[in-house]
């Protein structure tokens, strides 16, 4: 084969996933320690499926907003930084310049090289910044509506996510009952979606279905027994 025909895989991670990652998990585990703690304490099912509602709806709205939030504040330091660099280029340009081939010789590039690099990146103002946004400061561009994507996708996400644990609560009639599927429904979707994030980043899938099934089992078992002592 060919250096042609070579195919390099790497996961590009892309912000959607992030998102479903960050309201799953929190979906998956929190409504399961909530449902499994009041197991431990009520006998109605009927108030545990109102509880879990409940829960599932300010969770989604409380994850939301967090995540439009971090957007909006990453938008908006970036747009700060990037205009902090324009006045920079624009009043302090040989120190930019300086910083540009600083860069560049970091990566072995020749002390001649960079300085002629420098000199043409100073030529283009808009190219100047984007190189110094990207390599001095490590910043990539936020898309201007991304943030109100992730709020949604988070917040969807975590309903999803909150509604596996109730499951096994509306096919019975006993909390306990209830506690044992939703148990069973709860650690499979926990295991499946640990597989799913680990093998989509690069990492073990095994082992991170494992870690994330750990998780949520400490936490829910945890909230059980600690109602039922309190009961």
């Amino acid at each position: 084969m060919s250096h042609h025909d070579h195919k390099e895989e790497h996961f590009e991670g892309s912000q959607f996933v992030r998102d479903i990652v960050i309201g799953m998990a929190d979906g998956l585990t929190v409504p399961f320690a909530l449902t499994a703690g009041l197991s431990g304490a009520l006998d109605s099912n009927t108030i545990i499926i109102t509880a879990g509602l409940a829960e599932i709806v300010a969770g989604s709205i409380a994850m939301g907003l967090g995540g439009y939030l971090a957007g909006t504040t990453e938008y908006e330091h970036y747009q700060a930084e990037r205009k902090r660099e324009y006045w920079e280029v624009d009043h302090l340009p040989e120190k930019e310049k300086e910083e540009i081939r600083e860069i560049l010789e970091e990566y072995g590039i020749s002390p001649s090289l960079s300085s002629e690099v420098a000199d043409d990146l100073a030529k283009d103002k808009d190219k100047w910044v984007d190189f110094m946004m990207r390599f001095e400061l490590e910043l990539d561009e936020p898309e201007i509506h991304q943030a109100k994507k992730s709020a949604a996708n988070i917040a969807l996400a975590y309903v999803a996510g909150g509604l596996v644990p109730l499951t096994g609560y509306f096919i019975t009639d006993h909390p306990n009952e209830g506690l044992l599927y939703s148990s069973i429904f709860t650690v499979a979707a926990l295991f499946t979606f640990g597989y799913w994030k680990s093998k989509i980043i690069g990492q073990r899938p095994m082992k991170g279905a494992l870690k994330t099934t750990l998780v949520g089992v400490i936490a829910s078992a945890a909230a059980y027994f600690i109602a039922l002592w309190i009961q």
